[in-house]
């Protein structure tokens, strides 16, 4: 999880407005500061909605349930870009994020929170199904092979966070931040010109961080098992999927966060790496650019990428990833 350190010294000149959402299975607070910022949120809340209802999958009324039902059907543009982007990703990552895992995260129940650990079988079956080949975007057309069905939680909030804060850059706001279910993005530095302080949550203690990066215009996300998971027969199952096999991550890694200008991709990235573990993480970092990683280790070491070492804080000790 990913909090805004609650420092504050905020210019009375600014208005400020703050709003608190619930949507797409968590608790969003927007904040902004400038002229009529109270009506720009009310903007922001409705995007939010009207997106909600465009991609929750189990409602009959949504974007997503129709592509997976009818397997071919023309949707709005934001569903149509957001997939193209979750395939790029795909593609880039060679699979590791992969929004066609849908089946597999239905046998966990980690949609309907009714968990099980599935059998060999089930799982073999429901893999046949996953594989981003099988979405084709043509314009605002999204058509489905196979067995496949699309599950956006792993980018979707990325997404909305950017189209928040295009809100409020599009309304005239140059001093916002956004939180949705611990995805954190901000535009511009906070109103007395400092920039925001984003705290990374410690996986094992809610109460504690493992560092405060310093940001801004920026997206930071994290990845991690902690987040959403269950026990059963005292092993505990996460929520982050491995497309390869079907069952939860285990990479060596407690948590991934990724710093980028753009939250859909930070999203999509911080999902995959947390899969891929840390040298396949880093080597994917070494050949591309717009985003840096922090990642912790199963064995509590703690990594960031060269980018970042002139705006992270941490009292614990950490090795810098250098290209």
């Amino acid at each position: 999880m990913l909090v805004a350190c609650s420092e504050k010294s905020v210019d009375v000149s600014s208005e400020e407005a703050e709003r608190t959402v619930y949507a797409m299975d968590t608790i969003m607070n927007l904040s902004a500061y400038g002229i009529n910022s109270d009506s720009i949120l009310d903007k922001a809340e409705i995007e939010i909605l009207r997106f909600d209802d465009l991609w929750r999958r189990k409602s009959e009324s949504s974007e997503i349930y129709k592509i997976n039902s009818l397997k071919s059907a023309a949707v709005s543009s934001d569903t149509s870009e957001l997939i193209q982007k979750a395939v790029e990703i795909s593609r880039s990552t060679n699979g590791v994020f992969d929004i066609t895992i849908a089946p597999v995260m239905d046998l966990w129940g980690f949609y309907t929170k009714e968990f099980n650990v599935p059998d060999e079988r089930e799982l073999k079956n429901a893999l046949l199904g996953v594989n981003y080949n099988n979405i084709t975007v043509d314009g605002n057309n999204i058509t489905l092979s196979g067995n496949s069905e699309i599950d956006l939680g792993g980018i979707a909030k990325g997404f909305l966070s950017d189209r928040i804060i295009q809100i409020y850059r599009e309304n005239g706001i140059e001093s916002g931040i956004v939180s949705l279910g611990g995805n954190v993005q901000t535009l511009g530095r906070k109103p007395d010109g400092k920039l925001w302080r984003v705290a990374i949550q410690k996986p094992d203690n809610e109460n504690a961080f493992l560092g405060v990066l310093s940001v801004e215009n920026m997206a930071v996300i994290t990845s991690g098992g902690y987040q959403r998971h269950f026990e059963k027969d005292g092993i505990t199952y996460h929520h982050i999927i491995n497309p390869n096999d079907g069952f939860p991550a285990n990479s060596g890694l407690k948590s991934v966060t990724v710093v980028s200008e753009s939250g859909a991709f930070a999203d999509g990235l911080s999902t995959s790496f947390y899969i891929m573990g840390i040298e396949k993480s880093t080597e994917y970092w070494r050949e591309n650019d717009g985003f840096d990683i922090i990642m912790l280790t199963d064995n509590d070491e703690l990594y960031i990428t060269e980018g970042l070492k002139s705006i992270f804080e941490s009292k614990y000790k950490y090795h810098i990833i250098t290209r």
